[in-house]
């Protein structure tokens, strides 16, 4: 997925605050889901309304972004079980990785309740995953 970075991103030198690189990720774990046919919107009109929580986040940096990249935001899917949701991402500038890192995030009620992912979600999760690592 396409980033581009924007003077609001970075902070006094120029570089994008480290911050920011979770609100990229964020895009880019969004769009998965989407291309997946898993829309947030669909989620939350669920019975009940479902939506995502992270748990965990590890971030290792390897170089800066600066403004006006064209940054690229990879998504892989680890795990998909349960109430849980495990991916890894990369962002990459041009072929240069700037970014690694891992998420778990875990599907949760509007009440803050852990709750499973329903299957049929679970399953067009791991089937988009399967064809986007074909397609690779």
């Amino acid at each position: 997925m396409p980033v581009r970075v924007y003077y609001e991103d970075t902070d006094f030198t120029g570089v994008v605050y480290y911050a920011n690189y979770l609100k990229f990720m964020e895009r880019g774990r969004t769009d998965f889901l989407r291309c997946a046919g898993v829309a947030h919107a669909a989620l939350a009109e669920l019975d009940p309304p479902l939506g995502f929580a992270i748990r965990e986040a590890n971030l290792k940096f390897h170089a800066p972004a600066r403004i006006d990249d064209a940054l690229i935001v990879e998504t892989r899917l680890v795990d998909a079980r349960g109430a849980r949701l495990k991916m890894e991402q990369r962002i990459l500038r041009k072929e240069a990785m700037l970014m690694e890192g891992s998420v778990e995030a875990a599907c949760i009620d509007f009440a803050g309740r852990p709750r499973r992912l329903p299957a049929t979600v679970s399953e067009q999760i791991i089937r988009h995953a399967r064809s986007v690592l074909k397609s690779s």
